[in-house]
């Protein structure tokens, strides 16, 4: 915006004998260059001169405004070095400098020196200038006791700039003098004063009022204007003036459509709940209230009641009066986010049912029989599972064990009471209970229609116990536990013998085959999503037990064992633990090959659109970013929505989808609500050491974590984004939001990067955009950054997502055959994926059935799968049989342990990958089976295509030998 800000040009304020003066704020016309700062004051000096006095009554909110530079320019850009300090701090700005002759100056008071890189900003403000020199210092007698400021000519301030409208501090964030608050607080002689302010106007700073109070006072009347059909928002302040206010209580009287956002709403879980508001003395309060109004409102004013009380205070009650205008809106209001109506959307319950959503079904129960989509779970009259069948296989050899196990020995668990609570389509629940010697044992369990089992089992003493373990045993089938990852191990083979304790922050494992497994999570911690980078919580407590506790896995007979174990502890009579679990069986679907190979992405960070040259080599779905034109505000897809509609239009017309980026763990600073999050202090937004990006550390000023900074157009405007704080009532916001771009911008799913929200948001997201529009897609990329590896991370997404791809920071030529398969590939899990980090490995990933997307490249390495893409057009793979090394009837199989083969089945033709995991060149064989293929050997052709950056054509026979390098391999087509 190139508008000028309306302001005060000048106002007075009188309590008895107090003065006040601000002086006209307003935006530049054109932006100066960024590094002199955000802010400068215009002054002006009327005749030629050696030496000027100003005085500027700055108002500033920065901390320790002496510690940064003065820049003083002319008309001209010419640099002053002549200033001569007098008192720099929060108030004001005296000073005297020598100008270079008669006119218009610019005082330039946080200037800095940076670099805008694409992830962050680095750079400070600029020191103190340069000391004067000494005989103009002592020429003009400036340090003289006697020295008056009035000796020397005066420049008066004409205005006070900000670069652009966004950077600009008026009005709510010019600040009111010490002297003014101190008559505002005596004139009003209350211990807490209450400010109504319209939406238009969100109150941003906390420590101190703005002069826009000085100058309005305290009120208890509010008017605002609304819409029928409007959810209509506004603001009430509350200034702790004289005293702490403990536990703010809001009431309404004359109207139940009103909402307090911050003394309460519903979780993320769709519970209720309040929060404690204290406000500390000297300190505001942002009240921000939501009012329901309906498409048939009364026309007029209306008017209700809001009482504010304290803990420790009388209340006070402000009268809203809201004028309803004969005009309505059809959308609340939402499509005009400054509006703040989207508020309503955090108490939203959205997505939140028992439902089940495609492609599952509803469960069925017979006795303690559960039966869902890909198999079935026994429970035993203790409530944990007796037997799981998955996918047509037997996963346990055993029943489930929890034990307790005492200085007696194991104890014996009689149990009884297995009772039913929930039996629906969507969710199955029970509990149990069992006695013990001096304890009980109290099993809550649930099954849910996608496979996941939640257990929460509370041990309850009725005596002093000294527990030796409390442990949870899970026996699989050895037959189905071929690999292991989690608890400190990266994919691989499951290991004969493994110890654990407690370290990382990791807390689940997964173990299976590519036929069954099943994933476990041990519950009971403060954050329950994917353990990324930014979230470091302590282990759950009970498993954790003060390190005592830890993981062991072991191998007996026919059967493998995971075991959970927490350790000693002495438990008290009338003691109660939880010990919480989450269950998932694998895989969560059934594997969808023909998706893979015939919706291709094509995934450009910078530029979302391909030519349509591209669409001829099969990309059927486009990935937009952000921090580009088209979605240029991480995590807040609501600013350009005209132009990502546009986009979206356009390429539906050429016959491709378009997913977006829009996740959670960060926000940009851009967001219309940022200040009525704020407002619920750390709720929404993370605590942090503030910093970064000059505009967060002007604005936001302290308590914020800072997160990504990206550029958008040009220099003008930047995304610098801060930290949300794990799950809260953003959450809520979040689904509401992905409702509204399906159904507002039709928009055919996202593309999830590293995002830390848990299970039960990816079931929210695939009910609410399924109910708009089936068929939409979430595709899942993460990196190695942080955990051993991203697929146990986020195992929990799986039955909701369409597609992987994990790969950032992997290496691919290092990286084993069975940590492929459980890392990468996702084919244990009913995915498939695609390669990422510096064009992956070709040969080793058509093993799995991967490319690389187009046109990705990552460290200069360019990615292109087109030339393969080709090949796989040209044999039709979308619809050929995938049979892999792994499966024990794969037809192709090679005469080294180390050279891996997949089949592509056709009719009458079959597409053979190779490749070499050996660390030397080596010669190999295939063995075909010839009938399994549906082929007469005296009959068939062999064909090793050219393929660009693959591999070189040549003439091959069914007796030949192949030639392969190191991490090499062949694609061959037999027909």
């Amino acid at each position: 915006m190139k508008s000028i800000i309306p302001f005060f040009t000048f106002l007075c304020f009188a309590f008895g004998t107090l003065q006040a003066q601000i002086h006209p704020y307003a935006v530049a016309t054109t932006p100066w260059q960024e590094d002199y700062g955000n802010h400068r004051v215009v002054i002006s000096v009327s005749q030629p001169t050696e030496a000027v006095y100003t005085k500027i009554q700055w108002r500033r909110r920065d901390a320790n405004p002496q510690e940064k530079r003065l820049l003083i320019t002319d008309e001209n850009g010419k640099e002053i070095t002549n200033i001569h300090r007098i008192r720099i701090d929060n108030e004001v700005g005296e000073f005297v400098f020598e100008p270079t002759k008669a006119g218009v100056f610019f005082v330039y008071y946080m200037p800095f020196a940076g670099k805008k890189n694409v992830g962050w900003w680095d750079g400070k403000y600029l020191t103190p200038e340069n000391k004067p020199n000494q005989a103009w210092v002592e020429k003009h007698r400036l340090l003289a006791h006697d020295f008056e400021a009035k000796s020397l000519p005066q420049a008066p301030v004409l205005k006070i700039e900000s670069r652009t409208a966004f950077d600009s501090f008026y009005p709510m964030e010019v600040g009111a003098t010490q002297a003014e608050r101190t008559a505002l607080i005596e004139h009003e002689n209350k211990n807490f004063l209450l400010f109504p302010e319209d939406r238009k106007f969100p109150v941003r700073m906390t420590e101190n009022i703005p002069y826009r109070w000085v100058a309005q006072k305290s009120s208890n009347v509010f008017n605002g204007k609304a819409l029928r059909n409007e959810y209509y928002a506004f603001q009430i302040a509350v200034f702790a003036a004289k005293k702490e206010l403990k536990n703010l209580k809001v009431t309404f009287s004359g109207s139940n459509k009103v909402t307090c956002f911050n003394t309460g709403g519903i979780d993320a879980d769709g519970h209720p709940f309040t929060k404690k508001v204290d406000v500390a003395q000297g300190k505001i309060q942002p009240l921000w209230f939501g009012v329901d109004i309906s498409p048939t409102e009364k026309l007029g004013k209306q008017s209700f009641d809001v009482t504010i009380s304290a803990e420790n205070e009388a209340p006070q009650t402000m009268k809203v009066i809201i004028d309803v205008i004969n005009q309505q809106l059809p959308d609340r209001g939402d499509s005009e986010p400054w509006r703040h109506s989207r508020l309503r959307w955090l108490n939203s319950t959205l997505g939140i049912d028992d439902q089940p959503v495609a492609p599952y079904t509803a469960l069925k129960r017979v006795g303690k029989k559960i039966s869902y989509l890909m198999g079935e779970v026994s429970l035993n009259e203790s409530g944990f599972p007796e037997s799981m069948r998955v996918n047509q296989q037997h996963l346990l050899r055993n029943p489930l064990v929890f034990v307790v196990e005492t200085e007696a020995g194991v104890e014996k668990i009689t149990p009884s009471s297995l009772r039913f609570t929930k039996n629906n389509k969507g969710v199955v629940s029970w509990v149990a209970e069992g006695k013990g010697r001096g304890f009980n044992l109290y099993c809550d369990g649930s099954m849910e229609f996608d496979g996941t089992l939640l257990y929460n089992i509370s041990l309850k003493t009725q005596m002093s116990l000294n527990i030796k373990d409390v442990r949870l045993g899970i026996p699989v089938e050895k037959t189905n536990a071929t690999y292991f990852m989690g608890m400190g191990l990266p994919g691989g083979f499951y290991p004969a013998d493994y110890q654990w304790k407690w370290k990382g922050p990791q807390d689940s494992y997964w173990v299976g085959s590519v036929k069954a497994g099943l994933q476990c999570e041990m519950l009971g911690a403060d954050y329950t999503g994917p353990l990324l980078n930014l979230y470091h919580p302590a282990p759950p407590s009970s498993w954790y037990n003060d390190n005592k506790g830890g993981f062991r896995l072991s191998s007996t007979g026919n059967q493998t064992i995971a075991t959970t174990y927490s350790g000693e502890r002495t438990m008290n009579a009338g003691e109660s633990l939880d010990f919480g679990f989450r269950l998932l069986l694998t895989p969560v679907k059934k594997q969808d090959t023909y998706d893979q190979f015939a919706n291709r992405y094509y995934h450009d960070g910078n530029k979302p659109a391909p030519s349509l040259k591209d669409l001829a080599s099969g990309i059927k779905i486009t990935n937009v970013h952000h921090a580009n034109p088209i979605n240029p505000y991480i995590n807040y897809p609501f600013i350009a929505v005209d132009s990502m509609k546009n986009f979206v239009d356009y390429w539906h017309s050429k016959g491709l989808k378009v997913k977006i980026y829009y996740t959670i763990r960060e926000l940009t600073n851009q967001l219309p609500e940022l200040w009525a999050l704020r407002s619920l202090g750390d709720e929404i937004f993370a605590d942090g050491k503030g910093g970064g990006f000059p505009w967060l550390r002007e604005h936001l000023v302290e308590h914020y974590d800072v997160q990504w900074f990206n550029k958008i157009n040009g220099y003008e405007e930047c995304d610098a984004a801060i930290r949300t704080g794990g799950k809260s009532r953003w959450y809520n916001y979040y689904i509401n939001g992905l409702q509204w771009l399906v159904k507002n911008v039709d928009i055919d799913g996202l593309y999830l990067d590293d995002v830390a929200f848990d299970r039960t948001m990816l079931k929210r997201m695939r009910k609410v955009m399924n109910a708009v529009k089936p068929g939409c897609l979430l595709d899942l990329h993460s990196n190695t950054g942080f955990s051993k590896g991203p697929a146990n991370q986020y195992t929990e997404y799986f039955p909701y997502i369409n597609k992987l791809w994990f790969g950032e920071s992997f290496n691919y030529d290092k990286m084993s055959p069975e940590n492929w398969m459980v890392e990468v590939s996702g084919i244990p899990f009913g995915h498939m994926g695609d390669m990422l980090h510096s064009g992956g490995n070709p040969w080793r990933g058509m093993v799995y059935g991967m490319t690389v997307r187009y046109p990705w490249f990552t460290e200069g390495v360019s990615c292109d799968p087109r030339d393969i893409w080709k090949i796989w057009d040209e044999f039709d793979i979308a619809h050929a049989q995938m049979s892999g090394y792994w499966e024990e009837n794969c037809p192709i199989k090679t005469d080294h342990e180390k050279v891996l083969a997949t089949a592509y089945v056709h009719q009458g033709k079959t597409l053979i990958s190779v490749a070499s995991w050996a660390p030397e060149t080596v010669k190999v064989k295939l063995n075909i089976d010839w009938k399994a293929i549906g082929m007469d050997p005296a009959k068939v052709k062999f064909r090793i295509p050219t393929i660009k950056n693959f591999q070189q054509g040549q003439s091959f026979s069914k007796d030949d030998f192949l030639e392969i390098t190191p991490t090499k391999g062949f694609l061959l087509i037999v027909e």
